[in-house]
């Protein structure tokens, strides 16, 4: 057998493995919760009471959508089709999310600094998410696909330290003093 069948054959017998198989379905989570942060975060922002926090989620809007298509590039190296799998823990922070913006008083920074607190809890979960995947992905030797997903991670990660220093420079402070 040449090099390229044992190659070949190796690839074949990853596609197959029951961890492949799990990590295409851990792709397909996050890829259903990205796509559907998409929805969610225009409804954050309209709800949001402090121009700050409406930009800061714009530009996470922005970012996410980046996401999606780093994703898609993921699953096309993988020679997979990119779909989504219900993600049933950002299903819950989104519903959570509307939770907390029904909940609170329109215009006040006590609806601020719940919409900061939902947007981490996405934020602390999407870490979660793509930093384990992108160790899988190390692991199996998919060296761009790692790369691409701690391309995200970073992203993530700036995303959650955007939100604490938007709380901390006044949210949290003008919404005690409510």
């Amino acid at each position: 057998m040449s090099i390229n069948g044992k190659a070949n054959q190796l690839t074949q017998e990853m596609k197959d493995s029951d961890f492949h198989k799990f990590f295409i379905e851990e792709l397909q989570d996050i890829y259903w919760a990205e796509t559907h942060l998409i929805k969610a975060l225009p409804k954050m922002q309209k709800a949001a009471t402090s121009t700050q926090l409406a930009n800061a989620i714009e530009k996470h809007l922005i970012e996410t959508k980046k996401h999606v298509e780093t994703l898609e590039n993921v699953f096309e190296l993988l020679e997979e089709k990119a779909k989504a799998k219900k993600c049933e823990a950002m299903a819950g922070i989104l519903e959570e999310a509307n939770v907390i913006v029904n909940d609170t008083e329109k215009d006040t920074m006590t609806r601020d600094a719940g919409i900061i607190l939902a947007a981490q809890k996405v934020e602390h979960y999407e870490i979660a998410t793509y930093g384990t995947l992108r160790v899988f992905a190390q692991h199996m030797g998919h060296t761009e696909i790692y790369d691409l997903l701690s391309e995200t991670l970073k992203n993530e990660k700036e995303t959650d330290v955007a939100l604490t220093k938007l709380a901390e420079s006044f949210v949290n402070e003008e919404a005690v003093a409510e």
